[in-house]
């Protein structure tokens, strides 16, 4: 995958550590990829918290943290919701870097589950605005550009699991991410005249910070201890352990890669063989 050198990625929702999003950028800029670390920045009502977050500064640490391993790295904090902030991402990352080649839509909000007949209207839009508005505002503004540029460039959806098969309490959540993989096929029919890829990756569960409170949320709801939960996850997946964030950073640099010039379309399930369709 030596071909990713001096590329420009954005990575959207990568501004908290350990978070798939981290994992992604700096596997990136380790194969020679100019990175963008952005997130929200800034805590924004109850739904969008500090502890649901990546903050300016948690981003910034980041960046620091790949010019230490020798990466190229910015930090630009961006509302994934708001199609102002999206363009301007854009145009700082081609001002940075000249030109951009890889968006990775990885914003979402998974902390947001509620009974369906208890599901609040606010707690549907705070999901849907980021997981699939988000992805739409994002990959048309970099299509935009990778189009202007006249040289291809891919588009990779972070879905989810959930994008194939339901799950309780997570009526939003599991809807914007089935609509990320219908975004992902159509945007393919459309961009493929361009030589732009757009594929999605399909996590299982990884227990990153977000991972963790899932784990708690579904063992108490279950009436299990979590490390019995826990167990329960790796039992029903055939290699029996659970996804790790460098999993997901790997399929994503494939993706990218010429390696993968003729795959579009598709969304590759990332789940140690739990999910299969």
């Amino acid at each position: 995958m030596r071909n990713l050198k001096g590329k420009t990625a954005i990575i959207t929702g990568s501004g908290r550590k350990g978070g798939i999003g981290e994992a992604i950028a700096k596997m990136l800029a380790k194969r020679g990829c100019n990175v963008v670390i952005t997130d929200i920045g800034k805590a924004t009502g109850k739904n969008f918290g500090k502890s649901h977050i990546g903050s300016t500064s948690e981003m910034q640490s980041i960046v620091r943290a790949i010019k230490k391993d020798k990466g190229n790295a910015i930090a630009v904090p961006c509302d994934v919701r708001k199609s102002k902030d999206v363009q301007a991402l854009v145009k700082k990352a081609v001002k940075k870097f000249g030109k951009l080649d890889i968006i990775v839509n990885n914003a979402g909000v998974g902390y947001i589950m509620e009974p369906f007949e208890e599901f609040k209207e606010a707690s549907w839009d705070a999901v849907l605005d980021v997981n699939l508005k988000g992805a739409f505002l994002c990959s048309q503004a970099a299509a935009q550009q990778m189009i202007k540029q006249g040289k291809g460039g891919n588009i990779v959806n972070i879905a989810s699991q959930a994008a194939k098969s339901g799950f309780p309490f997570a009526a939003a959540y599991t809807a914007s991410k089935h609509g990320m993989v219908g975004l992902t096929r159509s945007n393919a029919i459309e961009l493929g005249e361009h030589k732009i890829r757009v594929n999605a990756v399909c996590p299982n569960h990884i227990t990153t910070g977000l991972g963790h409170w899932q784990n708690k949320f579904f063992s108490d709801k279950l009436g299990l201890e979590y490390d019995d939960y826990l167990q329960g996850i790796k039992d029903r997946n055939p290699l029996k352990r659970t996804g790790m964030v460098e999993d997901i950073a790997k399929a994503v640099c494939f993706l990218v890669s010429d390696e993968a010039s003729y795959i579009t379309g598709e969304a590759m399930n990332v789940s140690g063989g739990e999910e299969y369709h």
